[in-house]
């Protein structure tokens, strides 16, 4: 009967299904709430940090404070392994949950007594993340738990278009909202969200008696047990793939160094409204906004880039990104760098997908998972790193400086990139995509 709603025939007859699970009705509604709080949050951490900055130290504060808010989630997923690793999934994502909750709702009492100092600032952010990538494993395995094996794949699109819509919606209601209170009011939002969706997860935990709880349970951990956001076996096997496969291992360092020349954006773009533009918090968020929009439908677009040569595209979208930045150190207006941050998103939002799908056309199906594992490990450090180096270099050359250096040297980087793949000479057998032994006579990076 839910199933059949007026509400519901507005929907693709994919996603329809998903909604005649209890379950999934309760979890979508929690997560998309999440997602808007996160959204929001990219202008609020970065805004109350430069509103609680000492003078002269706002770009260090801002970078400490997007890094807090992401770094400490990828040394949490390599190095909470053993202690986590085994825990059912509706738990970790409510140990998360909670955790954000808590310490992100100390940011805004914190606020309100004036005890918000910036080390309090910072180290609530950090810890409030040391457990963000486990949560993420334990919500798509929750996923998996709770409904059959044909309806996840739209469970996970309708997740992650929440993720994407949120993207747009967020950081512009962020920006409407700091004209009117504290961005620290903004992130207490975010963690009020994490709290009904802690509260949600642990509704899901499986019923432990009578067989058929009995057979959710074990179900449960056995979905588990692959819940980590990175299978250090895994990893360590798919690295010993990628060693001898030194196209894969070009096409990882191109995201590698593309993810870190990202990274000090976060931190710049803020500095940028208020230091340059003498703007405030809505110029912000429709800086934001837009890129989100256009990330969105240049990923919609992905599907007509698949037919053209991968590569070509692939080291085409990085070099785009890096003419998208340019203007900002050439003293453009706000209305061309809207518009280039704009079309920037546009050819960043392909980026993901294609690289994924290099991986998958040069790795054997039978290696494809322990690659993919090594790839996730390399990767979980590229943009937190940069985001960090980019407070530092902020404070001491200037937000437009930083933003066309890194506009230039992703240039570069798509130079390079494309000097060393044609210049690529044969250095041993690589492996081929059914696993047979191949000669890479192919320029690869």
């Amino acid at each position: 009967m839910i199933a059949s709603s007026p509400a519901l025939r507005l929907l693709p007859a994919a996603y329809r299904p998903l909604f005649a699970h209890r379950d999934f009705r309760r979890l979508l509604p929690a997560l998309s709430a999440c997602d808007l709080g996160d959204g929001m949050s990219v202008v609020a951490v970065a805004w109350t940090a430069l509103s609680i900055a000492p003078h002269g130290r706002a770009g260090l504060l801002v970078g400490a404070a997007v890094a807090a808010y992401s770094l400490p989630g990828a040394a949490g997923a390599l190095l909470l392994g053993r202690w986590l690793r085994r825990l059912p999934a509706w738990r970790l994502l409510a140990a998360d949950s909670w955790l954000r909750a808590v310490l992100l709702g100390c940011i805004p009492l914190a606020w309100a007594v004036g005890a918000l100092r910036p080390a309090v600032y910072v180290a609530l952010l950090a810890g409030s993340s040391v457990l963000h990538a486990w949560g993420g494993a334990g919500k798509y395995t929750l996923l998996a738990r709770i409904l059959p094996p044909q309806q996840r794949l739209a469970a996970n699109a309708l997740v992650s278009s929440s993720g994407s819509a949120s993207v747009i919606v967020g950081p512009a209601l962020a920006g409407f909202l700091a004209a009117a209170v504290s961005p620290a009011w903004i992130i207490g939002v975010d963690a009020v969200s994490f709290a009904v969706l802690a509260v949600q997860a642990g509704r899901l935990r499986p019923r432990p008696a009578g067989r058929r709880g009995q057979r959710e349970s074990a179900g449960d951990d056995a979905v588990a047990s692959s819940a980590s956001p990175v299978d250090t076996e895994q990893a360590a096997a798919g690295r010993k793939v990628l060693r001898g496969h030194r196209e894969l291992l070009g096409i990882l360092a191109l995201t590698w160094f593309f993810n870190f020349l990202y990274g000090p954006v976060e931190v710049a773009l803020p500095l940028h409204v208020t230091d340059d533009l003498h703007a405030g918090a809505r110029l912000l968020g429709l800086y934001w906004t837009l890129f989100g929009a256009g990330a969105v439908l240049g990923a919609l677009c992905t599907g007509a880039l698949r037919r053209l040569p991968l590569w070509p595209v692939t080291l085409g979208i990085v070099a785009g990104w890096g003419v998208a930045l340019v203007p900002f150190g050439l003293g453009a207006p706000a209305p061309v760098t809207v518009t280039c941050f704009a079309l920037g998103g546009l050819i960043y939002g392909p980026f993901t997908a294609l690289s994924f799908t290099l991986f998958q056309d040069r790795t054997p199906a039978a290696l494809l998972t322990t690659v993919l594992a090594a790839r996730g490990a390399a990767l979980l450090t590229a943009a937190p790193v940069g985001t960090a180096l980019g407070g530092p270099l902020t404070a001491a050359f200037g937000p437009r400086p930083v933003l066309a250096a890194s506009g230039l040297a992703t240039l570069v980087l798509a130079a390079v990139a494309a000097t060393a793949r044609a210049l690529g000479r044969p250095a041993g057998r690589g492996l081929g995509k059914d696993g047979d032994q191949v000669d890479p006579s192919s320029p690869a990076l």
